[in-house]
């Protein structure tokens, strides 16, 4: 395959690996177990650690099973670098560890994965400020902005709640004041958007999710896209400054995240992903069209208090979604009337697991407020617009019928 041609998304990351000489002629990536690297020149072993030339210096840095899926996520999300980590949550956890210190600020979208949100209370008790704010208007980001703020951190559709920050405008924002911006990816998958378009420049994805799509591999990434100019950055240490500025950034997490942090992703789970990332573009088609589907059935029914899908016309962000991604994603959640108990529902159900992953290839529910976000307490969920019923619907591939069937029967019983 020509590296030279403008391939469409599935053919490029189908065939990626082979765009570098695979050993044995093989047409995937080989898992590579080793953590150590052996040179027969001692004076190469020092330039790879100094980084005056390619190559692998421990297996806790990476490996080339974990470097191809790197490349493989990085033409994803068109950026200029990736790292992988063993998990979402290790990715977003570097960005602090390498680029925060204590009396920076940063501002966040309110409507955040639960673990995100529990993250940023760990950080904003180590010295960093944190501002919570509905990320939907771009008014509160912009007042809450403050001289020391160092990032700005939002995802694409809020899990589970699904609502939309207002990308495009923030993005501005954030070039106009020399910000960071950072995007969590992982419900629409760089697939249906690439944040780079609105001006991000660091994309983050939980790799576990619909990129590997099978719910048999932990990791995450961060892709840097070359939208933020690193020399604006206060935080980068004089030793990472020996490249050119547009590496500054992603040189600082491999070291301070990634080395230092220790949240490595191990070449068989990379196997798995890649593997996987081959048929996104096809599951996402399915998965997507299959969550209209079931949004728009639930929706109808007077049994249904409330659905939160931005594919449908009564989401307040709708039209930003349409203006923005491919497709309105794989995920919604609704809200049962009262006098229909929640547990009840779910275990008449016999198709929807209840368990917490997302982006599987089987459709997933969890009752939201009783587990991931039980932690978190009434007060910050009812903040959050969680309600106590609120069901959340990973939605997978199964044949649509089965699916709209399956929770239609629940209801009816």
């Amino acid at each position: 395959m020509s590296e030279k041609k403008n391939y469409g998304f599935t053919t490029t990351i189908l065939h990626g690996d082979r765009q570098k000489t695979i050993e044995h002629g093989s047409l995937h990536k080989p898992v590579h177990t080793s953590v150590a690297f052996g040179y027969t020149d001692a004076r190469q072993l020092a330039s790879v650690f100094q980084g005056r030339e390619p190559g692998f210096r421990y297996g806790r840095q990476g490996n080339p099973t974990v470097s191809a899926l790197e490349e493989k996520v990085n033409k994803m999300e068109g950026g200029v670098a990736t790292l992988c980590f063993a998990t979402g949550m290790g990715a977003i956890g570097a960005v602090f560890q390498a680029l925060l210190r204590a009396g920076d600020h940063v501002v966040s979208s309110s409507f955040l994965f639960g673990n995100t949100n529990s993250l940023w209370q760990t950080v904003a008790g180590q010295g960093v400020g944190v501002d919570f704010v509905d990320a939907t208007d771009i008014a509160n980001v912009a007042a809450a902005l403050k001289d020391n703020t160092r990032i700005v951190f939002v995802e694409t559709i809020a899990n589970p709640r699904t609502q939309i920050a207002d990308l495009r405008r923030i993005g501005e924002l954030c070039a106009e004041k020399g910000i960071l911006y950072i995007v969590d990816n992982t419900m629409t998958t760089p697939y249906l958007f690439r944040p780079k378009a609105v001006g991000a420049g660091l994309v983050v994805n939980a790799l576990t999710k619909s990129i590997a799509g099978h719910g048999i591999a932990l990791g995450g990434s961060l892709t840097d896209t070359g939208a933020y100019d690193w020399s604006r950055y206060p935080n980068i240490f004089e030793n990472y400054k020996k490249a050119a500025p547009s590496m500054w950034g992603i040189t600082q997490i491999r070291a301070k995240g990634l080395r230092d942090f220790g949240a490595s992703l191990g070449p068989e789970a990379a196997h798995h992903i890649a593997v996987g990332a081959e048929t996104l573009a096809l599951r996402m088609e399915r998965t997507c069209a299959n969550a209209k589907a079931l949004a728009e059935m639930l929706e109808a029914d007077p049994r249904v208090a409330a659905v939160h899908y931005p594919g449908l016309p009564s989401h307040p962000q709708h039209r930003i979604a349409g203006e923005l991604f491919k497709s309105y994603g794989s995920l919604f959640s609704f809200e049962l009337k009262d006098g229909i108990d929640c547990f009840d529902y779910l275990n008449r159900l016999k198709i929807a697991i209840p368990a917490s992953n997302l982006g599987d290839t089987r459709t997933l529910v969890i009752p939201v407020a009783h587990t991931i976000f039980y932690e978190m307490g009434a007060e910050r969920r009812a903040s959050m617009g969680i309600a106590e019923s609120l069901i959340r619907v990973s939605v997978g591939i199964e044949d649509t019928a089965d699916l709209v069937d399956d929770f239609k029967s629940a209801l009816d019983a």
